[in-house]
């Protein structure tokens, strides 16, 4: 049985369309203060339990699906699997100052605690993530819907570049997949959501360059390393990232940037207007993957890289 919390309806909808399956009834009611309460409005004793809810911010959407997971598991469901197609809190990943939260372990903590017994998610900012759980976690890659379409597009001359080398572990897997040279840049940051200054490693004159990314917050640095490849000669930027978190004025910079387009998967609702932003469905994977934990299949063989 799949379910879905109020924000990642619209994808749980798909899946549940692959899957060919209906999409569970939940009620969600919101109290005037802000609290809010939730209930399955049908029976789940037994059942495997699905729960779709990414967690973007706000908060709400991760104290939602905390709430489905103790309601699932206080209604005796089976199973409790959270698909979370973005993880939030994931950059928060490790003490990089004295004094600091490890935001992503505690989120971690949390889902366990409330009770769930595997989680599904993708491209999580840093690997290391998964082992931050006592439970099964299936990693899943945006690469299984990028890479047919960086090669629907026909790129001669083309380059696989980096925004910054904290993600050259990805493009390089990108690159040598797809047989084409890799460029990387290397950015210092002043304070966080500003870069101070950018450098390119690497030849994209006369390129067709795709950067490749997992997250786009504020839009700064993937449209300044467009903008700089384009002054280095390049006949023309894309850019393909995991998750489109877009906070303002990402979209403003994303139009009046460089850039050709701007794609990425549906694990975040996009709601702003950018005529550049492109985004691709993740349903079928999700769903494929749904399919393989309840058969006990093979998940890994489904990836591309």
């Amino acid at each position: 049985m799949v379910f879905s919390g109020t924000n990642s309806r619209y994808l749980a909808e798909k899946i549940c369309a692959s899957l060919n399956c209906p999409l569970g009834n939940m009620n969600i009611t919101h109290f005037a203060d802000g609290e809010f309460a939730v209930s399955y409005e049908e029976s789940i004793r037994g059942a495997h339990v699905f729960l779709v809810q990414s967690t973007f911010p706000n908060s709400d959407n991760l104290m939602e699906l905390l709430l489905m997971v103790d309601a699932a598991k206080r209604a005796s469901a089976k199973s409790i699997v959270a698909v979370i197609p973005y993880f939030g809190w994931a950059r928060q990943d490790r003490k990089d100052k004295p004094r600091v939260s490890i935001g992503a372990k505690l989120v971690a903590d949390l889902l366990s605690v409330a009770g769930i017994d595997r989680l599904i998610t993708m491209d999580l900012h840093a690997d290391q993530i998964q082992g931050f759980f006592d439970i099964p976690v299936d990693h899943l890659y945006a690469s299984a819907v990028f890479l047919p379409y960086i090669q629907s597009l026909k790129l001669e001359d083309l380059v696989i570049a980096t925004p910054d080398v904290g993600g050259s572990k990805r493009a390089s897997t990108f690159s040598k997949y797809l047989g084409v040279p890799l460029v990387l840049c290397n950015k210092s940051r002043e304070k966080a959501n500003e870069v101070a200054s950018m450098q390119i490693i690497g030849d994209v004159k006369d390129k067709n360059v795709v950067l490749i990314d997992d997250i786009v917050d504020t839009a700064g640095t993937i449209t300044k390393a467009a903008n700089i490849m384009l002054e280095a000669g390049a006949k023309s930027v894309r850019a393909i990232a995991s998750h489109c978190v877009m906070s303002d004025p990402a979209s403003f910079r994303v139009q009046e940037s460089g850039l050709t387009e701007m794609v990425f998967t549906d694990s975040i609702p996009y709601a702003k207007k950018c005529a550049k932003v492109k985004q691709l469905s993740i349903a079928d994977m999700f769903a494929e993957t749904i399919k393989r934990v309840m058969n006990n299949e093979s998940i890994s063989s489904q990836y591309i890289i």
